[in-house]
C-alpha cells in the first residue's frame, strides 16, 4: 500500500516581456527549494589572519573545500560589528563587517568566489533586536524620556515599587530568553532628571540587545535599505533571525507573559506570532521582489502551531521558514516518517518547499543528542553539559551511526537540507570546554547554571595537528579538544567511509537525482523500516531498528549507489544494517 504527497512544481517558467511590463522571472529563481545550504558561523570557521577568530578571507580560503563538498549555498551567521555579547547577534551596524572579521572588501572577495564556484550566498539579519551600541540606541539614551530617538525602542517607566520609587519596578514580568527579566532600568542622561534612575528598556534577549519597536516606520524603512545593500552586493537570500519576534502588544498596562511559550493560535500572544508580524514580511517581499531573480528568505520563527508557522513562509513574505521537526525528533521510524509527511503536505500548501535540519548554532550536535539513552529529554541534556559531559556516558560510536542514517534519510527528501558546519566531519558537542572560556550570555544569566551553546560552536579542526590548532588558525577563541584530530577534514580526506567522503557522495547524488518535490512511501516488512521513492525511481531506505532487518520485497541489492554504514556492508545477505540509510539509483 503506498501513499502519494503531491507534487509542487520547482522550475519558473520565464514570462515573455512586453513593453511596459515587469522583467521575466529568472529561470534560476527557484535554486533554494532543494537546495543544500550550508551554515558557516565565521568566528568558528576558518581564520586566515592567526588571530584565532575565523573571518571572510577565511572562507574564501577554504571555497575549494566547499566547492568539493558540494553544496549549494552557504549561509553567514552575523558577521557585522558587535561586541559578541551573544555571539555576533548583537549588531552593531548592519551594513558593514566587523573589522575582527574582515572588511567589506572581503566580504565582496568572499561573494565573487562563492559565485564562481556555483555557490549562492545566504545572510543573516538580526531584526528584533539591535546591540546597546547601535547608534539609535546611544542616541536614545543620551536622550529624555518621549524623544523621538528613545520612540525607535521599547523605552517605558516602571511600575512602584511600594518603597518610595514610583518607577523601581519593571513595567511587566516578561522573562528573557538568556534568563531573568526582559527589563533593564538605566541613568538618564538627558531631561529635567539627569543622573537619576529612569526608564526601563525592552531586551527579550541579553540586555546589550534593546528590543526594536516596529511599529516605527523609520525601523522598518531603515530595515529595507539593509536589504537592498546586501542585495545590490550580490547576497542571493536572507535568513531571518526571531521572525516571530517583532510585533509586539505594548498597550498600557502590559498584559502579564511569566514563560516565554506561546500558548495561544489566535496571533493574539503579547509578545510573539502576533498577526501584526505579517505586514512587516510583507513589505520585505516587495522589496526582495524588486529583484531578477527574487531573492530568497527564509524565517526562523519558533512557532508551535503549525498552520501559523507556514504564514512566514507564502510567497507574499520570506517564502520559506525553517521547521525544527526532525530536529527535535528522537530517532526513530514513526517520528521520521510521520514528521516528514506532514511537513511534505504542509508545504504543498503553502506553496513553500520544506525545510530540514538537524544542528545548528543554537542546539547540541546531533551525533551527541543521538548517542544519549533514548527517552532522553532536554534536561538530559542540560545535565550532561553541566556535568562536562561526564554523566552519562555516551555511545557515541552509536551516535555517529544514527547520525549518519538520519542525514541520508534527511538528504533524500524533497525540500532544502540546511547543515551545520562540522557535521559532514561527524563532529560532536563539546561538552568539556573550562568553565572560564564560556562565552554564551546563557551561562552568566542564568547564574552558571545552564551552560549554553558554546559547545557547538567550538572552532573547526582541518588538520589532525594540534600543534597548529588543528590548522584553525591562531589559538581559537574557544579551545578545541584533543580528540578533534581524528575527526578533522585532513584525517578524513580521501577515506574511504568517513564521515566527510559520505557527505560528499551523498550531495553529489543528491544534485544528480533530485526530481520534482514529491515522494510515494512504499510498503516494508518491518515497521522499524522507512522506505521511500521519488519520481524518478531514487528510493531511500532506513533501518531504525537496532539490529540488521529484511530488505522489502523488490528491492534489488545492486542497486544501491550509497549507504551510511560501513564500505562494503550495504545489503550484505539481503538485509539493511542497523541504524542504516541505503539510497538506491532508479
Amino acid at each position: 500500500m503506498t501513499a502519494t504527497v503531491s507534487p509542487v512544481s520547482g522550475t519558473a517558467t520565464p514570462a515573455p516581456a512586453a513593453s511596459g511590463a515587469p522583467a521575466p522571472v529568472h529561470p534560476d529563481a527557484n535554486w533554494w527549494r532543494q537546495a543544500a545550504v550550508y551554515q558557516i558561523y565565521p568566528r568558528s570557521f576558518a581564520d586566515a589572519n592567526g588571530d584565532g577568530m575565523g573571518d571572510l578571507p577565511g572562507v574564501t580560503a577554504r571555497m575549494d573545500y566547499l566547492s568539493e563538498l558540494g553544496i549549494d549555498a552557504i549561509w553567514l551567521s552575523p558577521f557585522y560589528p558587535s561586541a559578541l555579547a551573544d555571539g555576533g547577534y548583537d549588531v552593531d551596524d548592519y551594513r558593514n563587517v566587523d573589522p575582527r572579521l574582515g572588511s567589506l572588501d572581503d566580504f565582496d572577495a568572499m561573494a565573487a568566489a562563492a559565485h564562481a564556484a556555483g555557490i549562492r550566498i545566504i545572510v543573516d539579519v538580526v531584526p528584533n533586536h539591535s546591540s546597546d551600541r547601535h547608534e539609535w540606541f546611544k542616541a536614545a539614551l543620551a536622550s529624555a524620556p518621549g524623544s523621538p530617538e528613545r520612540a525607535r525602542y521599547h523605552f517605558l517607566e516602571g511600575l512602584p515599587d511600594g518603597l518610595g520609587d514610583d518607577g523601581g519596578l519593571p513595567p511587566s514580568d516578561w522573562p528573557s530568553h538568556f534568563g531573568g527579566g526582559a527589563w533593564t532600568r538605566v541613568v538618564e542622561a538627558a531631561g529635567p532628571n539627569a543622573g537619576s534612575l529612569g526608564q526601563w528598556y525592552l531586551h527579550l534577549f541579553a540586555r546589550e540587545q534593546p528590543d526594536f519597536n516596529w511599529d516605527h516606520p523609520e525601523v522598518r524603512e531603515d530595515f529595507h535599505t539593509t536589504l537592498r545593500f546586501w542585495a545590490d552586493r550580490g547576497v542571493d537570500g536572507f535568513r531571518v533571525d526571531v521572525a516571530h519576534g517583532l510585533a509586539k502588544d505594548m498597550s498600557l498596562p502590559l498584559r502579564s507573559k511569566p514563560a516565554l511559550e506561546i500558548l495561544v493560535d489566535d496571533g493574539s500572544d503579547p509578545l510573539f506570532d502576533r498577526d501584526d508580524v505579517h505586514e512587516i514580511f510583507a513589505g520585505w517581499r516587495t522589496v526582495l521582489n524588486e529583484y531578477n531573480p527574487p531573492k530568497a528568505a527564509v524565517a526562523e520563527a519558533w512557532v508551535p502551531f503549525t498552520e501559523r508557522r507556514l504564514k512566514y513562509a507564502r510567497p507574499t513574505e520570506l517564502g520559506q521558514a525553517f521547521n525544527f521537526d526532525l530536529l527535535q525528533a528522537p530517532f526513530a521510524a514513526a517520528e521520521f516518517r510521520s514528521i516528514a509527511e506532514k511537513c511534505l503536505t504542509e508545504a504543498a500548501a503553502s506553496g513553500a518547499s520544506s525545510t530540514w535540519v538537524f544542528s545548528n548554532h543554537d542546539v547540541v550536535r546531533h551525533p551527541s543528542r543521538y548517542a544519549f539513552p533514548d527517552g532522553s529529554t532536554q534536561k538530559d541534556l542540560d545535565a550532561w553539559l553541566m556535568a562536562g559531559g561526564a554523566s552519562p556516558e555516551l555511545d557515541l560510536a552509536r551516535g555517529l551511526r544514527r547520525a549518519r542514517a538520519a542525514t541520508l534519510f534527511m538528504l533524500g527528501l524533497p525540500g532544502s537540507a540546511y547543515l551545520y558546519q562540522g557535521e559532514e566531519l561527524g563532529l560532536f558537542e563539546v561538552a568539556d570546554l573550562p568553565l572560564d572560556s564560556l562565552q554564551d550570555p546563557t551561562w552568566f544569566r542564568t547564574l552558571n547554571t545552564v551552560k549554553g551553546r558554546d559547545g557547538c560552536r567550538v572552532p573547526l579542526p582541518w588538520s589532525a595537528s594540534a600543534a597548529d590548532n588543528f590548522g584553525f588558525g591562531g589559538t581559537p577563541w574557544l579551545p578545541q579538544p584533543e580528540w578533534f584530530g581524528g575527526l578533522s577534514a585532513g584525517a578524513q580526506d580521501g577515506v574511504a567511509g568517513s564521515t566527510l567522503e559520505m557527505y560528499r557522495a551523498a550531495l553529489a547524488l543528491r544534485r544528480e537525482l533530485q526530481s520534482e518535490e514529491s515522494l510515494e512511501w512504499l510498503a516494508s516488512p518491518s515497521a522499524e523500516v522507512v522506505h521511500y521513492r521519488r519520481p524518478n525511481g531514487w528510493e531511500v531506505l532506513t533501518n531504525f531498528g537496532a539490529a540488521p532487518a529484511e530488505l522489502p520485497s523488490g528491492v534489488d541489492p545492486a542497486k544501491v549507489v550509497l549507504s551510511s554504514g560501513k564500505p562494503g556492508t550495504a545489503a550484505a545477505g539481503g538485509t539493511i544494517g542497523a541504524e542504516t540509510t541505503l539510497w538506491l539509483a532508479p
